[in-house]
């Protein structure tokens, strides 16, 4: 009787609904921090390397549209947790989940390897990556 009970619970747990992935746009959301006294030049490193690559991207289909946020000033004065936000804004979760490769091809076809490898280092001088979440609307 417990067998036939446990298989009957089971059999019921297999057939409840699951709810199917959201549907719709997803952000995915990067905060980066930039070093001391580097904002401006981070801020140009965006405009003049990211930028480009990103409108590639973009017109390749990647994604729908990027923007990139400035953190505002804290009451206490200690310095934000982050200084950019760079959202972007994509149809669906699976274009999500091809960004980092979809922005990594954009590059390669703007930037040789030696530019690439350049940039790598100089943002590395410039700002540290602080986290990246990932955003659906409320429907």
């Amino acid at each position: 009787m417990l067998i036939r009970l446990l298989l009957v619970v089971l059999l019921a747990a297999s057939t409840i609904a699951v709810p199917a992935a959201q549907e719709g746009a997803v952000y995915v959301a990067y905060y980066w921090r930039a070093r001391p006294e580097k904002a401006a030049e981070y801020n140009a490193y965006i405009r003049e390397y990211a930028e480009p690559i990103d409108e590639a991207a973009r017109r390749a289909g990647a994604f729908d549209e990027v923007r990139t946020y400035l953190a505002p000033t804290r009451a206490d004065g200690q310095p934000p947790d982050w200084t950019h936000l760079r959202v972007f804004r994509l149809k669906d979760a699976a274009a999500a989940d091809a960004l980092s490769g979809a922005l990594d091809a954009a590059t390669k076809k703007l930037r040789t390897a030696e530019q690439q490898k350049a940039a790598s280092e100089r943002a590395a001088g410039l700002r540290d990556f602080v986290r990246q979440e990932r955003w659906t609307e409320l429907r």
